[in-house]
């Protein structure tokens, strides 16, 4: 197992790429806002260096894995205010973490979320060795803000 994923070391882990084109193939995506040049799985991607959380995301269909620390609810945050504005599909892929308050606010009081936890823990990638790392310690879910639908406690094989 490897100990960085426990850790805040890194912050750059990539979606698994099964799991990626799952949802690409459903979706079609446009934009990766968090990302950097080796884990960026859209063609079009923001850096640290052009910030995703200060660039508009309409008229994208966005995937979202964002870094997992402290950052992550500005992250949610900003993907919230970008659906609400109405001209784009929001695919976050998070830590799942029912208890916590951005939880709540963000995602399960938004009449238009539809949410999938994960069966499995998703084994992450490491963009510098291109290996799967170990499992994380907790578990992911998949929230997807598009108008119109609303469901609930689904689960998502990964």
């Amino acid at each position: 197992m490897d100990d960085v994923m426990y850790s805040s070391k890194k912050d750059n882990w990539q979606t698994p790429l099964k799991l990626f084109k799952e949802l690409d193939d459903k979706y079609k995506f446009t934009l990766d806002p968090a990302s950097n040049d080796k884990n960026a799985l859209c063609e079009k991607h923001y850096t640290k260096e052009t910030d995703g959380l200060t660039q508009s995301w309409q008229g994208e269909t966005v995937f979202l894995n964002p870094p997992y620390g402290r950052d992550m609810i500005k992250w949610v945050a900003k993907a919230r205010a970008e659906w609400l504005l109405g001209d784009c599909t929001i695919v976050l892929l998070l830590a799942s973490r029912t208890d916590t308050r951005w939880f709540h606010d963000y995602i399960y009081a938004v009449d238009g979320a539809i949410w999938d936890f994960s069966e499995r823990r998703v084994k992450f990638i490491d963009p510098d060795t291109g290996k799967e790392a170990g499992s994380p310690a907790f578990g992911s879910v998949i929230v997807v803000f598009e108008k119109g639908k609303v469901y609930r406690n689904t689960f998502l094989e990964v």
